[in-house]
Protein backbone atom coordinates (compact mmCIF):
# COMPACT_ATOMS: atom_id res chain seq x y z
CA UNK A 1 0.00 0.00 0.00
CA UNK A 2 1.47 3.41 -0.98
CA UNK A 3 -0.66 6.72 -0.98
CA UNK A 4 0.18 8.39 -4.70
CA UNK A 5 2.83 11.46 -4.56
CA UNK A 6 -0.04 13.91 -5.50
CA UNK A 7 -0.87 14.15 -1.83
CA UNK A 8 2.69 15.46 -0.90
CA UNK A 9 2.44 17.39 -4.61
CA UNK A 10 -0.70 19.09 -3.00
CA UNK A 11 0.29 19.99 0.45
CA UNK A 12 3.60 21.60 -1.22
CA UNK A 13 1.72 23.41 -3.88
CA UNK A 14 -0.83 24.69 -0.81
CA UNK A 15 2.79 25.88 0.86
CA UNK A 16 4.11 27.36 -1.91
CA UNK A 17 1.01 29.47 -2.64
CA UNK A 18 0.88 30.71 1.27
CA UNK A 19 4.57 31.11 0.97
CA UNK A 20 5.27 33.17 -2.20
CA UNK A 21 1.41 34.53 -2.40
CA UNK A 22 2.10 38.25 -1.84
CA UNK A 23 5.59 38.90 -3.18
CA UNK A 24 5.08 36.29 -6.54
CA UNK A 25 1.93 35.39 -8.73
CA UNK A 26 1.55 32.10 -8.60
CA UNK A 27 0.65 30.25 -11.86
CA UNK A 28 0.58 26.28 -12.61
CA UNK A 29 4.14 26.70 -14.19
CA UNK A 30 5.48 28.57 -11.18
CA UNK A 31 4.33 25.74 -8.79
CA UNK A 32 5.33 22.97 -11.15
CA UNK A 33 8.70 24.60 -11.71
CA UNK A 34 8.66 24.15 -7.66
CA UNK A 35 7.75 21.04 -7.43
CA UNK A 36 9.42 19.63 -9.93
CA UNK A 37 6.85 17.57 -11.34
CA UNK A 38 4.99 18.04 -15.19
CA UNK A 39 3.07 21.11 -15.45
CA UNK A 40 0.09 18.63 -16.40
CA UNK A 41 0.44 16.80 -13.11
CA UNK A 42 0.22 19.98 -11.30
CA UNK A 43 -2.76 21.40 -12.94
CA UNK A 44 -4.38 17.91 -11.75
CA UNK A 45 -3.83 18.11 -8.66
CA UNK A 46 -4.79 21.96 -8.71
CA UNK A 47 -8.19 20.94 -10.18
CA UNK A 48 -8.26 18.28 -7.01
CA UNK A 49 -7.62 21.12 -4.63
CA UNK A 50 -10.23 23.70 -6.41
CA UNK A 51 -12.93 20.93 -6.25
CA UNK A 52 -12.30 20.77 -2.56
CA UNK A 53 -12.98 24.20 -1.99
CA UNK A 54 -9.07 24.56 -0.47
CA UNK A 55 -7.83 26.68 -3.52
CA UNK A 56 -9.14 29.14 -5.95
CA UNK A 57 -7.63 29.03 -9.49
CA UNK A 58 -8.49 32.53 -11.54
CA UNK A 59 -6.53 33.44 -15.10
CA UNK A 60 -5.03 37.07 -15.16
CA UNK A 61 -3.67 39.23 -12.54
CA UNK A 62 -4.40 37.47 -9.46
CA UNK A 63 -3.34 33.87 -10.22
CA UNK A 64 -3.97 30.99 -7.63
CA UNK A 65 -4.90 31.71 -4.10
CA UNK A 66 -5.89 29.63 -0.79
CA UNK A 67 -9.70 29.26 -0.68
CA UNK A 68 -9.83 28.27 2.50
CA UNK A 69 -7.92 29.89 5.75
CA UNK A 70 -4.67 28.26 5.95
CA UNK A 71 -5.41 26.80 9.79
CA UNK A 72 -8.48 25.42 8.78
CA UNK A 73 -6.79 22.95 6.32
CA UNK A 74 -6.34 19.45 7.39
CA UNK A 75 -3.62 16.77 6.06
CA UNK A 76 -6.91 14.76 5.91
CA UNK A 77 -8.74 17.68 3.62
CA UNK A 78 -5.90 17.24 1.13
CA UNK A 79 -5.93 13.49 1.29
CA UNK A 80 -9.52 13.75 1.04
CA UNK A 81 -9.21 16.13 -2.19
CA UNK A 82 -6.30 14.01 -3.91
CA UNK A 83 -6.90 10.10 -2.99
CA UNK A 84 -10.17 9.67 -3.19
CA UNK A 85 -11.47 6.54 -1.09
CA UNK A 86 -14.05 4.08 -2.75
CA UNK A 87 -16.66 2.65 -0.53
CA UNK A 88 -14.07 -0.05 -0.44
CA UNK A 89 -11.67 1.65 1.64
CA UNK A 90 -8.10 2.12 1.96
CA UNK A 91 -7.36 -1.35 1.58
CA UNK A 92 -8.18 -3.03 -1.41
CA UNK A 93 -8.95 -7.07 -0.95
CA UNK A 94 -8.02 -9.56 -3.47
CA UNK A 95 -11.27 -10.02 -5.35
CA UNK A 96 -11.73 -13.92 -5.65
CA UNK A 97 -10.08 -16.06 -2.35
CA UNK A 98 -10.96 -19.95 -2.80
CA UNK A 99 -13.98 -20.31 -1.03
CA UNK A 100 -13.38 -24.25 -1.20
CA UNK A 101 -9.84 -23.62 1.04
CA UNK A 102 -10.97 -22.48 4.77
CA UNK A 103 -8.73 -19.86 4.82
CA UNK A 104 -10.38 -17.90 1.48
CA UNK A 105 -13.55 -18.72 2.96
CA UNK A 106 -13.35 -16.64 5.93
CA UNK A 107 -9.71 -14.38 5.36
CA UNK A 108 -12.37 -11.31 4.50
CA UNK A 109 -14.61 -11.25 7.20
CA UNK A 110 -11.43 -11.74 9.40
CA UNK A 111 -9.47 -9.19 8.07
CA UNK A 112 -12.33 -6.08 7.42
CA UNK A 113 -12.48 -5.24 10.90
CA UNK A 114 -9.02 -4.52 11.49
CA UNK A 115 -8.29 -2.63 7.97
CA UNK A 116 -11.10 -0.54 9.03
CA UNK A 117 -9.55 -0.18 12.22
CA UNK A 118 -6.19 0.87 10.44
CA UNK A 119 -7.58 3.38 8.13
CA UNK A 120 -9.72 5.21 11.17
CA UNK A 121 -6.25 5.75 13.02
CA UNK A 122 -4.62 7.03 10.24
CA UNK A 123 -7.30 9.19 8.97
CA UNK A 124 -7.87 10.67 12.71
CA UNK A 125 -3.99 11.48 13.13
CA UNK A 126 -4.48 12.97 9.33
CA UNK A 127 -6.75 15.10 10.61
CA UNK A 128 -4.95 16.38 13.58
CA UNK A 129 -1.64 18.17 11.24
CA UNK A 130 -3.11 21.27 9.98
CA UNK A 131 -1.09 22.57 6.76
CA UNK A 132 0.32 25.11 9.13
CA UNK A 133 2.13 23.16 10.82
CA UNK A 134 3.81 22.61 7.64
CA UNK A 135 4.05 26.19 6.30
CA UNK A 136 5.46 26.84 9.89
CA UNK A 137 8.41 24.73 9.71
CA UNK A 138 9.06 25.25 6.09
CA UNK A 139 9.18 29.80 7.23
CA UNK A 140 11.85 28.91 10.01
CA UNK A 141 13.80 26.46 7.23
CA UNK A 142 14.18 29.04 5.15
CA UNK A 143 15.12 31.77 7.83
Amino acid sequence: MQISSKFTIAVHIITAIEYFGDREKVTSNFLAGSVGANPVIVRNVMGNLKEAGIIDISRGKSGIKLAKDLSEITFFDVYEAVNPIGEEGLFHFHENPNMACPVGRSIHSVMDKRLRRIQESMEAELKRIRITDVVADVHKATE
